[in-house]
């Protein structure tokens, strides 16, 4: 198998990273800066390409889009034209044009299409789903999520790159909108988003840094969802209200605490102890995904269609945000 990395950013270089470790597969890279290309090149003993039409000529059987957000669907229709399958970095872009059209492209050309939503892929996570899947907690009434890092003591060009940018798909809504994904993966579909952003921009971007979001689901259930780019220590999680009790994650810990209201007593339900903050376990686990999905083994877990909707919802809190209205979706 052949793959192609498109943008040798961090996240790039990360998948880059991981793919070499996990497949035998001739991985190729192309980025439109010479010199960052050289060094990953260099680094991973890679074929580098600056020119993305002589990388497609080589055939790759799956592409990974991994630039900033306003760029993934015309890259995209590009692969799709050279015949190869997909996966996109979160989001899937930072608006709708011409979305339904790549979607629909490669549906009907018979082509994947991944999102890159990995927290999918970690094991706290797919705990919590198990816990919910077995009932222990019985219906969700209510879902509390939260996401707080001080992007600078990862990222020291922060203001350089496109998360501080909003031509390019950077603030909480879009970027980090993992939360509303997984929240739609536990809780089903999400019908009314409400949204506040704060004023303050500490960090000197030009798009949302702080936001609260709160969703309203098919169900009945309702979540509220914090999110900034500014807090320290880094802090994710979520707790989730039931009628038999309550089960809570704190990320990157791969056990869930949960309560039942008939024992009055809270467990531990698998391991305790998590990885780094930055662990490359479920990196790893989504790329072994997507492996499967293009050699036709195993279904995207989290495809275009749904990779589209998670987009509905983060610019529908974007658009609560700035009117002050309930948008529905």
């Amino acid at each position: 198998m052949k793959l192609l990395v498109i943008g040798c950013g961090s996240i790039g270089k990360r998948h880059i990273r991981n793919l070499l470790r996990i497949s035998g597969t001739v991985v190729l890279a192309h980025d439109a800066m010479p010199d960052r290309l050289r060094a990953v090149a260099s680094e991973y003993g890679l074929r580098g390409y600056t020119d993305l039409d002589a990388a497609l000529e080589e055939k790759p059987d799956g592409v990974l889009v991994c630039t900033p957000p306003s760029s993934h669907v015309p890259l995209a229709r590009r692969v799709l034209e050279a015949g190869a399958h997909l996966f996109i970095e979160k989001p899937l872009a930072d608006g709708f044009a011409g979305v339904d059209d790549l979607l629909e492209d490669a549906r009907s050309g018979g082509r994947c299409v991944l999102v890159g939503y990995n927290l999918r892929f970690h094991e706290g996570l797919r705990r919590l789903k198990r816990v919910l899947d077995e009932g222990r907690i019985g219906c969700v009434y209510a879902a509390r999520a939260e996401f707080s890092v001080h992007v600078p003591d990862y990222r020291p060009e922060f203001r350089e790159i496109y998360m501080a940018r909003r031509d390019q798909g950077g603030g909480v809504f879009l970027d980090h909108s993992h939360e509303l994904d997984y929240l739609r993966w536990l809780l089903g579909e999400v019908r009314r988003v409400g949204a506040v952003a704060s004023g303050l921009h500490p960090l000197g971007s030009d798009t949302e840094e702080i936001a609260e979001v709160t969703l309203q689901f098919e169900s009945g259930a309702i979540a509220g969802v914090h999110l900034d780019v500014v807090g320290r220590p880094y802090s994710r999680g979520c707790k989730l209200i039931g009628e038999r009790g309550t089960v809570v994650w704190t990320y990157p810990e791969k056990g869930v605490d949960v309560f039942s209201a008939e024992g009055k007593r809270w467990e531990r339900v698998g391991e305790g102890v998590g990885g780094e903050v930055l662990d490359d376990a479920p990196y790893i686990a989504e790329m072994r995904h997507f492996l499967a999905c293009v050699e036709g083994k195993e279904s995207p877990l989290v495809d275009g269609f749904s990779g589209r909707r998670v987009l509905e919802i983060a610019l529908a809190a974007r658009r609560a945000a700035e009117t002050g209205r309930i948008v529905e979706v």
